[in-house]
């Protein structure tokens, strides 16, 4: 079992990575950093802006509620045409750590993380209002990893649920993202099919897939960002958001996948492979037994001051300054 302060100890650690990566730390000077990052990372475009805001649109950490962890949001200006608005968007896919403390009610315990606990929790309503889910048929992280990780093996419900969750909890507008806002993301300004420099050849510096994966994910931000400084937009987990028929899709592929389905236009819908170990009738609504590749990431919405919007006058949303 792993208690809050071990927790703590690692979100410390976490953070001081974070900090090394967002102040451009040079490859090979800083052994935590060489750790985060297999190769240099790609030089980060001009910081975004938007024409309101006198410099509110900025880096934020946003704290996991009873948890000594926290994740990185980052600003994103709009698309050219007006079709996206400027948002906020994870540096990284969502990882188990945040996603443990809804999953497992730590939120309301206050104890352990569920990395082997394995003996789940009744489905209900949060005092938010917000359903968590039922018990895993397998361990949801199947052996690969979970600290560090991104989530795996989860529904649409489920990554729909943790952002209601987390916006109830913080105040803020999370929510997953659209087709066209998580393309936009993706592209971070570029056109064609990648959101970097180089073409197809420069892929296994940027994203983990069938080609370098080794048959498994990896930990989140350890290929190069795309020039937003966004990590893994290309491959590692594909990334649940809602398609422009207003229905459940994934974008990105993930490390199962050949290149051409990691192309920022390609996207892949959930069928019944993705489920068909699943003992259950009726499937489970929660969990993909076959579904070790799929996670997700989230965005917040940006109010008329570039800011987090809010969503509620919750006096504890704790969405602080990043520091670079």
């Amino acid at each position: 079992m792993r208690t809050i302060g071990r927790a703590r100890a690692a979100y410390h650690g976490a953070a001081a990575l974070a900090a090394c990566a967002l102040a451009g730390c040079a490859a090979g000077t800083d052994a935590e950093y060489a750790m985060l990052v297999a190769d240099p990372p790609a030089k980060a475009d001009k910081p975004p802006s938007l024409v309101r805001g006198e410099g509110e649109f900025k880096p934020y950490w946003q704290d996991i509620p009873s948890a000594a962890f926290r994740f990185h949001m980052l600003p994103a200006p709009g698309s050219p045409d007006g079709s996206v608005k400027p948002l906020y968007v994870g540096k990284t896919e969502i990882t188990w750590e945040a996603f443990d403390v809804w999953a497992y009610r730590l939120d309301e315990k206050g104890e352990q993380t569920p990395s082997t606990q394995q003996s789940g929790v009744p489905e209900g309503d949060s005092p938010d209002a917000v359903t968590r889910p039922s018990k895993p048929y397998l361990p949801p992280d199947r052996g690969f990893g979970h600290d560090g990780y991104a989530v795996i093996s989860i529904t649409f419900r489920s990554a729909e649920e943790f952002c209601k969750w987390l916006a109830a909890s913080s105040g803020l507008a999370y929510r997953l993202p659209t087709e066209d806002e998580w393309e936009h993301l993706c592209m971070a300004g570029h056109e064609g099919d990648w959101g970097f420099e180089g073409g197809v050849e420069q892929l296994p510096r940027h994203a983990w897939f069938a080609n370098n994966a080794d048959g498994k994910p990896h930990t989140v931000a350890t290929r190069r960002p795309n020039a937003w400084g966004i990590y893994d937009m290309h491959g590692n987990v594909q990334e649940w958001v809602v398609g422009r028929n207003g229905k459940p899709t994934t974008k990105g592929g993930s490390w199962r996948d050949e290149a051409d389905l990691l192309k920022a236009g390609a996207a892949q819908r959930q069928d019944s492979t993705w489920n068909a170990s699943d003992p259950n009738l009726p499937k489970s609504r929660w969990w993909l037994a076959d579904g070790n590749f799929v996670g997700f990431r989230v965005v917040c919405d940006v109010d008329a001051e570039g800011k987090p919007r809010r969503v509620s006058n919750k006096p504890d949303a704790a969405a602080r300054p990043a520091t670079p």
